[in-house]
């Protein structure tokens, strides 16, 4: 007997948001997905990196994997992460893509995000980390654009 499919409202409440449009947005939610489920060293994740980032892929993972290692441990919470199978995002993959993003031009902002997603009043250095990764995917030619 296979087994009755999840009810709508609850799909909505727990996937709130559509997957990104930007490859770069997309490949760092994959990034997080993996290294959350897979820890830091998740080969999926460095093998799609240098897939699309070629021979400049180091800077991007490194700093990908510093994210979440700085979120993994500065957060005094449970940061709610989908499978990579899902088609839509919680709201804390949101948050992180949107913070990565906009993390060099608006770091106040960035800050306040990462404060409350982490449930952690100091989240500069990890901002600081974001921004890099934001600078990084700019600087490999997928610029994190995210309004």
């Amino acid at each position: 007997m296979a087994p009755s499919p999840m009810p709508a409202s609850l799909v909505s409440e727990a996937l709130p948001y559509s997957l990104p449009q930007t490859t770069a947005a997309r490949l760092l939610l994959l990034a997080i997905r993996r290294m959350g489920a897979h820890g830091l060293n998740d080969a999926i994740a460095a093998n799609t990196f240098m897939s699309t980032f070629g021979a400049g892929f180091r800077r991007p993972l490194l700093l990908a994997r510093a994210f979440m290692a700085e979120l993994a441990a500065t957060s005094t919470t449970s940061i709610p992460i989908a499978p990579c199978c899902c088609a839509r995002m919680t709201w804390a993959e949101q948050t992180m893509i949107t913070t990565i993003g906009q993390a060099e031009r608006r770091p106040e902002t960035a800050r306040l995000l990462l404060a409350d997603l982490m449930a952690q009043r100091r989240a500069d250095a990890i901002v600081a980390t974001a921004a890099a990764l934001s600078a990084a995917f700019a600087d490999a030619g997928l610029p994190l654009v995210v309004d």
